[in-house]
């Protein structure tokens, strides 16, 4: 794994554990959880490409005044 032993692991677990604190690491466990997810949802999801262009939307600022 990445050529990281169980001595390294728990250096960086211990650093982890130090600058967030006990209470942030579910936290952010849930978050980098979350990310994952997304990203492989993101990568089996074929992609939707938009073809419109901006000249066919119309005017979204009504209050502007042209002269």
């Amino acid at each position: 794994m990445f050529g990281l032993g169980m001595p390294e692991l728990l250096v960086i677990l211990v650093l982890v554990l130090l600058v967030f604190g006990a209470n942030r690491l579910p936290e952010i466990g849930s978050g980098l959880g979350k990310a994952i997810r997304g990203f492989k949802k993101g990568v089996q999801e074929p992609t939707e490409i938009n073809t419109s262009s901006e000249s066919d939307k119309p005017d979204e600022n009504p209050g502007k005044k042209s002269a």
